[in-house]
């Protein structure tokens, strides 16, 4: 079971998962290409398990970003924290599909989404995901 499906909280659904694009794994080809034999294989087997350790996504109460082989590192922000959501694309993510995505909470909170396929799909996510939300805040709860 993943991480995003393990943290749902009661009634919390998983609204979009993210991925990241082929551009991100520039050091596995590197690893594969460049790197002598054994010392390739090694580092080949730990970019592989790195990029599938990491999990991109939105619920409909926040956005995590989770990453780690064997210890879990996370950051999340609440859907009601959410300021605002920055796209950062370069010439070559423009072309190739790739970008960064920064979503700022209030504070000093802030979540990186770095080289995620479709970013302009994932910050449409978010703000959809961040809007159902403020409408669900909006109306109260029901009873």
């Amino acid at each position: 079971m993943s991480y995003l499906e393990e943290s749902l909280a009661p009634g919390e659904v998983i609204v979009a998962r993210f991925h990241l694009h082929w551009v991100a794994k520039g050091r596995l080809i590197l690893w594969i290409i460049l790197i002598p034999l054994i010392v390739g294989i090694f580092g080949t087997i730990y970019e592989l398990l790195r990029l599938r350790s990491i999990e991109l996504g939105v619920t409909n109460h926040r956005v995590i970003r989770k990453t780690g082989i064997v210890g879990r590192e996370t950051e999340e922000i609440r859907l009601s924290a959410i300021e605002t959501v920055d796209l950062h694309q370069s010439v070559w993510g423009r072309i190739f599909g790739f970008g960064d995505v920064g979503v700022t909470g209030r504070g000093e909170a802030s979540l990186m989404l770095t080289r995620v396929a479709d970013p302009v799909g994932v910050k449409r996510a978010i703000e959809t995901a961040y809007a159902a939300n403020i409408e669900h805040g909006a109306a109260g709860p029901t009873k």
